[in-house]
């Protein structure tokens, strides 16, 4: 087990680098074989293709960690609806086709009203 753990920090330390490196590339790459040629802007560097990345990461990724204190949704709403009756678990459903726009609101019949 002890010999095995030797391995594994290493491993994980190459792979961070790999995937930044790899990361830099592929944004560069991506940047000066598109974005010169659609509006004429000037073409980057790997460091300035890498400070993008980490400027996206930081804007829209944030720095969340993903261990095992973090929130997890889905196995809340889970629980949530595992204690729900059926009937409350269909006025829920239909509480959210309603908002999201996907059938009739609540008082209104299938067909039409005459």
């Amino acid at each position: 087990m002890k010999r095995r753990m030797i391995w594994i920090a290493p491993l994980a330390i190459l792979a961070m680098v790999l995937f930044v490196t790899l990361g830099g590339y592929v944004v560069t790459h991506l940047w000066n074989w598109l974005l010169p040629g659609l509006f004429g802007w000037r073409q980057i560097t790997f460091w300035q293709g890498l400070g993008l990345l980490a400027l996206c990461r930081i804007l829209f990724g944030g720095f969340r960690l993903h261990g095992p204190g973090r929130s997890n949704f889905r196995r809340r709403m889970r629980e949530r609806c595992g204690r729900m009756t059926p009937e409350e678990r269909e006025r829920f459903r239909q509480g959210i086709r309603e908002g999201w726009g996907f059938g009739p609101p609540a008082g209104e019949g299938a067909g039409p009203s005459k």
